[in-house]
């Protein structure tokens, strides 16, 4: 499985129920995993971002489809990223010419 790094920004809904959060990210963790997913960990941050998970999800496709219901909701706006373990970067690079 891929690895992903999604970093969350509160938007003013997100911030006016920022109490709710933990029970929005259990919910998410059951929607992640419906579609083969999972939020392996969370991290509240300080900083320019207020959030993020690190994911790890089958394909692009998924996360991308993740990120967009998560957007959907209204309460933060995300960016994602994806994100190569140590063997996956010197993989890469191993095949650089």
């Amino acid at each position: 499985m891929a690895s992903y790094v999604m970093l969350f920004h509160y938007t003013h809904q997100g911030i006016e129920h920022v109490k709710q959060s933990p029970d929005r990210i259990d919910a998410l963790r059951k929607i992640f995993s419906r579609h083969n997913a999972k939020i392996k960990d969370f991290y509240a941050l300080l900083g320019q971002y207020d959030t993020l998970f690190i994911v790890e999800a089958p394909d692009d496709e998924t996360v991308a489809k993740l990120s967009l219901y998560v957007a959907e909701q209204g309460n933060v706006r995300i960016e994602t990223h994806r994100a190569f373990t140590e063997a996956e970067f010197r993989k890469l690079l191993s095949d650089v010419e």
